[in-house]
């Protein structure tokens, strides 16, 4: 199978830009999941997708606003009451979690194809993201394995700490573009490396 082409392809050059004269304050990377996953349980039926997330990626995720776990190949965090993303290296973890949830359960969509991830990690990543969203990003606040689904002007953006320096933004494919040139535009002071 070809993989296509990222929405990030004219825009994505990697180097070193901005104010760079104190170092590198942040660095952008286009992460290539082989599965981005949004799974939503009927009422009541949380548990179970829990326990379906738990046995696909060997992740302890809670039922409250904001949980979340990450390991080095596995990533899921709850975005809204009942509803998770998650994210895998290996492909095929939409089938894997429908066949384990079942329909009585709730629902599972492949937003693979539809989906770009980007990492923001360094030393002023959270003063990065800052500029963007109305979101307290301090660890004590939001620690690592936290994330929430929230918007910036028209943009969705689903956000987990996945690191104490490192956030993995996902983003509708064809914001892509225009939101990754907004972030290396606001990392300029700080200066920033495309990695």
């Amino acid at each position: 199978m070809v993989e296509p082409e990222s929405p990030l392809a004219p825009v994505y050059r990697p180097g070193s830009y901005g104010n760079i004269t104190d170092g590198v304050g942040v660095n952008l990377r286009e992460m290539r999941p082989g599965s981005i996953v949004e799974v939503a349980s009927w009422p009541g039926k949380t548990a179970a997708i829990l326990k379906a997330i738990k046995s696909a990626t060997a992740l302890s995720v809670g039922s409250a606003a904001g949980a979340g776990a990450v390991s080095d190949t596995n990533n899921a965090f709850n975005i809204a009451p009942g509803r998770f993303l998650v994210v895998t290296q290996a492909e095929g973890l939409s089938e894997k979690l429908t066949r384990s949830i079942g329909e009585a359960a709730g629902t599972v969509a492949d937003l693979s194809h539809g989906r770009t991830a980007i990492r923001i990690s360094g030393a002023r990543s959270e003063w990065l993201l800052a500029k963007f969203f109305a979101v307290d990003f301090a660890v004590p606040i939001f620690s690592v394995g936290s994330g929430l689904s929230t918007v910036h002007h028209d943009i969705f953006a689903a956000i987990q700490r996945t690191g104490g320096d490192q956030f993995d933004v996902y983003v509708f494919r064809s914001f892509a573009r225009s939101f990754f040139t907004a972030l290396c535009y606001a990392a300029e002071e700080d200066g920033y490396e495309i990695q």
